[in-house]
């Protein structure tokens, strides 16, 4: 756990700590999931690191899916994130915070209503008995 997460979903009020956290996974789990290079130590971030709204979302339910299986809505119903908005304030309270950065075309409204969240967090899930794929979603 970071610290400053903590701190942060404290200050903030609206959703739990594990939120913040599993927001900031779904980042890395985007750039990889759309072949977006990680900035180097020190180098700041240009377009070709930047994940979009859309792809964030996608990275967050594909995540929770992975972590969390049939189980990912209890969880994040648990962290107070219902819609994809809620993930959207999430990003932009990481922001305001100094924790994540943005382009001057990121905007809240990126993740206004982008699809019902509940659903497409087991959408495409898929129980499997290889144990290569850990009962991983299957697209």
């Amino acid at each position: 756990m970071q610290p400053e997460l903590l701190d942060l979903a404290l200050k903030d009020g609206r959703y739990a700590w594990e939120a913040f956290e599993f927001t900031l996974e779904s980042i890395g789990h985007a750039a990889r999931m759309f072949g977006k290079d990680a900035p180097r130590e020190g180098e700041t971030p240009g377009p070709e690191h930047h994940v979009t709204g859309r792809e964030l979302l996608e990275s967050v339910c594909d995540l929770a899916r992975r972590e969390f299986g049939l189980m990912a809505p209890v969880v994040f119903d648990l962290w107070s994130v219902r819609t994809t908005d809620d993930v959207g304030e999430i990003v932009f309270a990481l922001i305001a915070a100094g924790i994540l950065f943005k382009t001057d075309a990121d905007r809240k409204e990126d993740f206004h209503d982008v699809f019902a969240l509940e659903p497409a967090l087991t959408s495409g899930y898929c129980i499997s008995t290889d144990d290569s794929d850990h009962g991983r979603s299957v697209r």
